[in-house]
């Protein structure tokens, strides 16, 4: 990732958040969000709102190791959100992260959850423009509002789910799991409003990846914003599976781990 990457993504970052919060201005924010079961409009917000100053938290402080995040995913008692409240506390949190990521600049190290300390603030930039592009599509669906990603944007979401497939606990072996490595295993993501494509190669000791496309034993073809809405298990209208559709569900499983 070079400088000019990086300093997409930070801008990504508030760019979504923003996308997002005007998708809900006005919303009630008990709304359910089918997309993350037993959360409403308001805790999704929290949760979005969590991770982006939990981030700024390790990037500001140059953290070397681990950030509690005990609070990230517990918002149990947010059920009755104040929505004009959340709409300035949104832009206040991603403002604070894009600004903390410019100021570290993408080769800084800071502890990330794989403890890859290699990986740099450059993690940070691209999972929190991520995170923010993916809960923007929970959000829109919640209220009915349209969703699409910019180009850019959903190649980079792509990207991260690529690689985070290459990570081990994605693919080792363990008993009571089905082995996802094996001959004449592979996965293709095409896109259909694009030039792009992602091949994953199961066949060997560990995956591959690859920007390039390739006949493969399961194909899911569709808009780049449907795919992104794939492989993150939402409604994807318009991506169309042939081939091993088990072997496709085995890998999205086991690539999304760190979901679970």
């Amino acid at each position: 990732m070079d400088r000019a990457e990086y300093e997409r993504y930070c801008a990504e970052i508030t760019a979504q958040t923003d996308l997002l919060r005007e998708a809900v201005r006005g919303a009630d924010m008990r709304t359910p969000v089918p997309t993350c079961p037993g959360w409403n409009l308001g805790q999704l917000l929290r949760h979005l709102g969590r991770s982006q100053r939990w981030a700024e938290e390790v990037v500001r402080t140059r953290a070397a190791g681990p950030v509690a995040e005990d609070r990230l995913n517990d918002v149990s008692g947010y059920a009755d959100e104040d929505g004009a409240f959340l709409d300035g506390w949104l832009a206040e949190g991603a403002a604070a992260l894009s600004a903390a990521l410019r100021g570290a600049g993408p080769d800084a190290p800071v502890w990330n959850p794989s403890d890859d300390l290699s990986l740099r603030t450059r993690f940070w930039a691209r999972r929190e423009a991520c995170e923010a592009a993916v809960h923007r599509a929970d959000a829109c669906l919640a209220v009915g509002a349209e969703y699409r990603l910019g180009a850019q944007a959903a190649r980079g979401v792509l990207d991260e789910w690529m690689e985070n497939g290459a990570h081990p606990e994605a693919y080792a072996a363990e008993p009571g799991r089905p082995a996802l490595l094996g001959a004449g295993r592979s996965v293709l993501l095409r896109a259909s409003d694009d030039d792009a494509a992602w091949f994953a190669d199961l066949s060997g000791a560990a995956p591959a990846w690859s920007r390039t496309a390739r006949e493969a034993a399961v194909t899911a073809r569709g808009p780049l914003t449907g795919l992104v809405l794939f492989v993150y298990r939402r409604p994807a209208p318009g991506v169309e599976v042939t081939g091993d559709e088990g072997l496709l569900d085995l890998w999205l499983a086991r690539t999304g781990f760190w979901l679970q």
